[in-house]
């Protein structure tokens, strides 16, 4: 009797730790999965006066509505790498912030929100700062 109890506590004890592993791996549904390159969180702040003076004319235009000298100015910024707060396709526009003594658009953006946000990167999407006005 003492053996046939000792083993059905062991086979008990085993399967609890295999449970606890296990659910421990498993992602609830409509949950995705945790991404450690993800910086979904609000990023840094940069007051306008910090801007470089392309990206305070960038910024006026955008609130003018242009005319934009680049033709990729305008166009849905995907979020793919999900630096900015997540959003429904769309949501986001970026806009060229130029670079002096480059002859192409540079690294250097201003995405809009359609929530009136703004947020100015100079690395090419790797980071990103919220402008504060």
């Amino acid at each position: 009797m003492f053996r046939h109890n000792q083993r059905f506590g062991i086979l008990s004890l085993l399967l609890i730790l295999v449970l606890i592993f296990v659910g421990m791996h498993i992602v609830p549904a409509g949950v995705p999965p945790a991404d450690p390159k993800s910086h979904s969180a609000e990023p840094a702040t940069i007051p306008v006066a910090d801007l470089p003076p392309e990206a305070v004319q960038t910024l006026t235009l955008i609130k003018q509505g242009g005319p934009f000298p680049y033709p990729k100015d305008g166009t849905t910024f995907g979020n793919r790498e999900k630096r900015l707060p997540a959003r429904p396709r769309g949501y986001y526009r970026e806009y060229t912030v130029k670079t002096p003594g480059r002859g192409d658009r540079g690294a250097r953006r201003i995405v809009a929100g359609s929530g009136g946000e703004h947020y100015y990167t100079d690395d090419h999407y790797n980071t990103f700062k919220l402008i504060k006005e």
